[in-house]
């Protein structure tokens, strides 16, 4: 019996662990592209009084969505594996279905490495950035090297983006993409860093412009 209700508690604590990851991975990736595909082609077209209204109003609201949902999807997502390879099994990482010995476990090595840097990206980079320019834009004094400062945060978030599709790709081929390999690893970065680059470059500023 204590056997039988180890494995349910192992079961139900990994799927409440892969519920609340996917729950905040929408968040974070949701947020990433209404940050990307949706807001960065409409603030091109606020004038500067317009941006004294909306961008302090806005931002705050969506960065705390976006670097909240970063943070719990990171917490949740290694929880998740640390369980399944040394709790719920011991698996490890070179053991039979381990993290470094099973198709499942590279891509979601894969898939982690990406989120790793995607993370850092946000609170380390992103979100001091955009504290400081929503606070410019407020007070309307720019903080020093605004210009400088903008540019940095729009491309590290432009690395999220492209980044963010092979992250996507990487945690579904782990339960239901049965091979890892360099072609495929390099189909997988190649194809998503295109998606993004048409979405982003293709899509994003012609899209929903004009309502009909």
């Amino acid at each position: 019996m204590s056997e039988a209700l180890t494995l349910d508690l192992h079961t139900v604590s990994l799927f409440l662990l892969r519920w609340i990851h996917f729950l905040a991975g929408i968040v974070w990736i949701g947020a990433l592209y209404f940050f990307n595909l949706v807001n960065g082609p409409f603030a091109k077209t606020m004038d500067a009084e317009t941006k004294k209204k909306v961008v302090p109003q806005l931002m705050p609201r969506a960065l705390w969505w976006f670097r909240w949902g970063a943070m719990v999807t990171i917490l949740s997502g290694y929880a998740y594996i640390l369980w399944k390879i040394f709790i719920a099994t011991d698996a490890g990482l070179y053991g039979t279905g381990g993290l470094f010995n099973s198709t499942w476990g590279k891509w979601i090595t894969m898939g982690a490495g990406l989120g790793t840097i995607m993370w850092f990206n946000v609170w380390f980079i992103i979100w001091p950035i955009q504290k400081k320019l929503i606070t410019g834009t407020k007070t309307g004094q720019p903080p020093a090297q605004a210009e400088a400062l903008t540019k940095r945060a729009f491309f590290t978030s432009r690395i999220n983006t492209y980044l963010s599709v092979p992250l996507l790709f990487s945690m579904g081929a782990a339960s239901h993409y049965p091979v890892f390999n360099t072609p495929t690893v390099l189909a997988a970065l190649l194809g998503g860093f295109g998606i993004a680059w048409f979405f982003i470059e293709k899509v994003s500023g012609k899209a929903g412009a004009n309502f009909s």
